[in-house]
């Protein structure tokens, strides 16, 4: 049997939720606060995320992207990003007419402050600091940088629900803070996204960019698409997010047992780095392999579906091929391997995994 990296947990609670959207035939909603699924879905989120505003769109994408309009981001302005990471971080700001530049990682897989001060100008309007994996960026320094500079921060927090930094939930460490729930990830909604701040004039304009622009009156007084949630999919969420402490728990469990199979040959293959103060929720438990097309071939013999995430990165796809070289991300590029952590994953197959990666090392 297959052991899928991610793969969504649906059980009969959610079925129930959906069916009950369907029998009521009450499938999206204009109304400028979200119709009523979709509010008990964002009051569920502030409530697990400690933070004022949730305002949930229809994917992550939408979410960067609305964050963005809503930072009055646009034409003439560059906003700086990782290039490890998923190319929707990037697209969403070519999306607003902005320029992408982006900055080296860390040993953490995520942006090096060092590196982001030397990007700052004065075109630059926006920091997204990718927590990529589930691996928390260096918020304290990136925040320090982003305010001496008076530049906006908005987290993509699309692979890290239920991360934590020095006690605060990732999404929560920026201005604005961006959330996926695509099937792949640690809860899904079916297809979804969300916005999280603190901010109140900010949470009225994300929620007139996601309808059109539309007022709380029926007016319309900026510029926005259609990013509304489906009611079906709040619904679906409202019962994952009751569901989320558990997967988190058994990701955890996972991850150490990982760590601690390979731990006599950690010299060779890098594990994960724990950065201080944080706590990740084990999206993927990503390694550097010296050999890695070697033991991808033998994980998948194995029917382990392990994944590479992101070769090439971003600057190197033809899209952005443009942008100067970024040597720590293209060396993590070449060697990275992101194994299943998901609660599917169970004891035996971790062991299986972690002697199939020793052997390849031959």
């Amino acid at each position: 049997m297959k052991v899928p990296i991610n793969r969504p947990i649906i059980g009969k609670e959610e079925l129930e939720a959906v069916s009950k959207v369907v029998d009521e035939g009450y499938f999206t909603d204009q109304a400028y606060d979200g119709g009523k699924y979709v509010r008990e879905f964002e009051k569920a989120l502030e409530s697990y995320l400690g933070i004022k505003h949730v305002v949930a769109v229809n994917s992550g994408t939408s979410a960067l992207i609305a964050a963005l309009l809503a930072a009055n981001v646009g034409a003439g302005d560059e906003v700086l990003v990782p290039s490890l990471t998923f190319i929707a971080t990037a697209n969403a700001v070519r999306a607003v007419g902005a320029k992408p530049v982006f900055v080296d990682v860390d040993e953490y897989y995520t942006m090096d402050p060092k590196e982001l001060r030397k990007k700052i100008n004065r075109r630059v309007k926006a920091i997204i600091p990718v927590h990529l994996y589930g691996h928390v960026a260096n918020m304290d320094e990136i925040n320090e940088i982003a305010s001496e500079y008076g530049i906006t921060v908005i987290e993509d927090a699309a692979q890290s629900l239920g991360s934590t930094y020095k006690g605060k939930m990732t999404g929560t460490l920026g201005r604005m803070g961006c959330f996926s729930f695509y099937p792949g990830k640690v809860m899904t909604t079916g297809e979804g996204g969300a916005v999280a701040t603190d901010d109140d004039e900010l949470a009225d304009t994300l929620r007139k960019v996601r309808n059109h622009g539309f007022t709380k009156d029926g007016s319309i007084s900026t510029f926005g698409l259609n990013m509304r949630m489906q009611q079906i999919n709040a619904a679906i969420g409202v019962v994952q997010l009751k569901r989320l402490p558990g997967f988190l728990e058994v990701r955890e469990k996972n991850a150490y047992s990982y760590m601690k199979a390979l731990m006599d040959v950690s010299g060779i293959i890098t594990l994960p780095p724990i950065r201080e103060g944080a706590k990740y929720n084990w999206y993927l438990f990503t390694i550097l392999h010296p050999r890695r097309q070697k033991a991808l071939e033998a994980l998948k013999k194995a029917g382990i579906d392990a994944r590479v995430y992101y070769d090439p990165p971003v600057h190197r796809t033809p899209v952005y091929s443009f942008s100067a070289p970024l040597p720590k991300t293209e060396m993590i590029a070449n060697t990275v391997i992101s194994l299943p952590a998901n609660p599917l994953v169970k004891e035996d197959i971790i062991e299986t995994a972690a002697k199939v990666l020793k052997e390849s090392l031959n």
